[in-house]
Parts: structure tokens; sequence; C-alpha cells
């Protein structure tokens, strides 16, 4: 046989899509598992037309999953963002997302057993460190993906997948605000630089001279915008200790507004190259608690709670999503204690993707 054979599931996490493996079927140095993840998702081309991705940042990524051997955890999280067309694979970030499907996905790998009724998965995010919770509905002890909840942004009804995030202030930069200041100035711009869950540059979107409510196909074609929004970024992933991010998808870059939608907060979120069709479950804890934290930049546009916990509504470009952050206010400075979301997951194929010997010739 002239290609290796790797055995994977396919899921939909959330608003993603992608393969999930079990590590033990991969590559071990990360050099030659990155040459793997771009022949598997197809980078290089525009629609992916020659691998299993789909054409856009929410298609091209990646979860690999295995038993822990954490004393906290059962399942370590391994997670890739494949680029759309320039072979490049970060392993920096996490995704929400896709961790909605990881606790089904390593249920249905035989990586841990599942229970009757729920399961509780712990799972250890391994590019970040942080701990998650995940609840999965598992009647007679097999995983269940028909239920009535929904999520913006995906068709249908399925069933929930309860997310408790914790120990995800810092989580990348080691600090909740890894630049030490409320708020600073990049390119004449301000920007909150915060860190939970997943590190961000964060400004309002009429510094930008957009009203934040524009969709996904306007923000994209704006490339005046997406040059501006790049330069603040990286001056942000340096300001941050994250060195020259000219490359990395880290920092993520999110824009608030004023809320039309009856939401708490309008929210557009990046990737950072191209607009997030709705919203990331990393990126919306970032930017909730923001939006929750007296001296952002969300001063002024958000009506915020006294105390924790509170329910913050993130108006994204498909509609809307529930953050629930539990948080303190000790001599008014915001300590972020945990965070919780309601996802859903769905199975859509498994069995054996192919790559060239001539990538990797297996095990």
């Amino acid at each position: 046989m002239t290609q290796t054979a790797i055995p994977f599931l396919f899921m939909r996490g959330g608003t993603s899509r992608g393969p999930y493996f079990n590590r033990a079927d991969l590559p071990d140095d990360l050099e030659t598992l990155a040459d793997v993840l771009v022949a598997v998702v197809g980078s290089g081309h525009p629609l992916n037309i020659d691998g299993i991705g789909g054409g856009n940042a929410v298609t091209t990524k990646v979860a690999m999953l295995s038993a822990s051997d954490d004393d906290w955890a059962d399942i370590d999280y391994f997670f890739a963002q494949v680029s759309v067309e320039d072979g490049l694979v970060d392993f920096k970030p996490t995704c929400g997302n896709i961790l909605s499907g990881v606790a089904s996905a390593a249920l249905e790998m035989g990586l841990m057993p599942a229970a009757d009724g729920v399961t509780d998965v712990r799972i250890r995010a391994v590019n970040t460190g942080a701990e998650v919770v995940a609840h999965v509905q598992t009647p007679g002890g097999q995983v269940a993906y028909d239920g009535d909840v929904t999520i913006d942004g995906v068709p249908g009804t399925a069933a929930p997948v309860a997310l408790n995030f914790m120990k995800v202030a810092g989580s990348s930069t080691g600090a909740f605000l890894p630049t030490g200041n409320l708020v600073d100035r990049f390119e004449g711009v301000d920007v909150t630089c915060m860190d939970v869950a997943m590190p961000m540059a964060i400004a309002r979107a009429r510094d930008f001279g957009l009203t934040g409510h524009e969709s996904r196909e306007d923000l994209d074609a704006n490339s005046e915008f997406f040059a501006k929004m790049e330069a603040v970024r990286q001056k942000a992933g340096v300001a941050m200790g994250m060195g020259d991010v000219t490359k990395s998808v880290t920092p993520k870059f999110g824009l608030l507004a004023e809320p039309r939608q009856g939401g708490t907060v309008a929210t557009r979120y990046f990737m950072p190259w191209t607009t997030h069709p709705t919203m990331a479950v990393t990126g919306s804890q970032c930017l909730a608690s923001c939006a929750l934290t007296p001296g952002t930049v969300a001063d002024g546009l958000v009506d915020r709670p006294l105390s924790g916990p509170a329910t913050v509504t993130l108006e994204h470009p498909m509609g809307l999503m529930d953050v629930l952050i539990d948080f303190d206010m000790l001599d008014s400075t915001f300590v972020h204690k945990s965070a919780g979301l309601v996802r859903t997951c769905r199975k859509l194929a498994a069995g054996q993707v192919f790559v060239p010997k001539s990538v990797w010739g297996g095990q």
C-alpha cells in the first residue's frame, strides 16, 4: 500500500468540525505530526481539496486524545489548528468547540468506560493545562447524540454537553492580564489584553470605524480593517510576552459593541485572519470575562452585575451564546473562578484517513 491508514472519528464539536484521533495512532515528534495533519486536512488549497478539511478555519481543527496520567484528569486533549492555505500547524492554542466532542469521542474510542445515564469526563487540555469537566448523556452506557438542545450556528437539535472550565485564567501566559494593565494602547487603539481560556486582544468596534454588528462576510471583505487589526494584534502579542506572533493564531482578536439583540454585549471574534462565523468557546470565556471586568474596553458597553456567578449573553454573527462566569470582586478587582457553557456534538463518520507514505510510513 502506498499510503498510511490512520483510524479516526470525524465529529462536529460545537460550531467546529474535524478529525478526532487516538494520540497513540500518530507520530510522536511534532514536526512529523504537523506534516501528517497538513496532509489529512489538505492544507495548501482554499477548498482543502486533497484532504478532509472544509476550507475554513473552523473545519481545519484536529483533536488528539489519550488516557491521562494526570492525577486529576481522565483524558488528555491535545489540539492542533491547521491553516487552510498556508500549510501551517499551530500547537499553542486549544479549542473549546472541538473540546465539546472530546468526551464523547473518548468514550467512543474506549479510552474510558461510560456510565449508565450521565458520564462525567475530566479533561486536561494539554496545550494550555486547563481543566474541564464534561457531562455527557450516556443512557445504557452508550453516547447519545439526539436531544432537544439548540446552539446558534448549528442546524437542528442534539443532546447537551455541559462543560465546566476551571483554572483558565492565565492558562496560556500565566496571568489574567498578561501586560499588567486593564487597557493598553497599540497603533492608536485602546486594547484590553486578557488571558482566560484563550489569550486575546480585545478592542471596541467603533475604534476601528465599525459598528460591531457587521456580518462575517462584510468583515472578511474589509482588508483595511484586517491590516490594522493585525498590526495591533502583533504588538499586543509582544506586550503579552508571546513574542513574534506573525505566524501564530494566538493571541486571538475580539471586538465589543453595544448589544442590539437582547444580549449583554455584541461581539465579533477573529481566528485571527478571518472572522469566526459564530463564537469560539474559549474566546467566549475571555470576552465574557472582559465584559465583567471594570476598567477594560468594555466600560460603557455593559451593564455589569456586582457579584458572581453571572450569565453573559454574547451576540455573534449567527445568534447568541450564554456563558456562565463565576467570579469574586476583591477590593474592586475582578477574580475569575470558573466558566460554564452548554454545547452539543455529533459523530459524523468513523474509519480510516490516508496520508502518503512519503509523509509518514506509520508506526
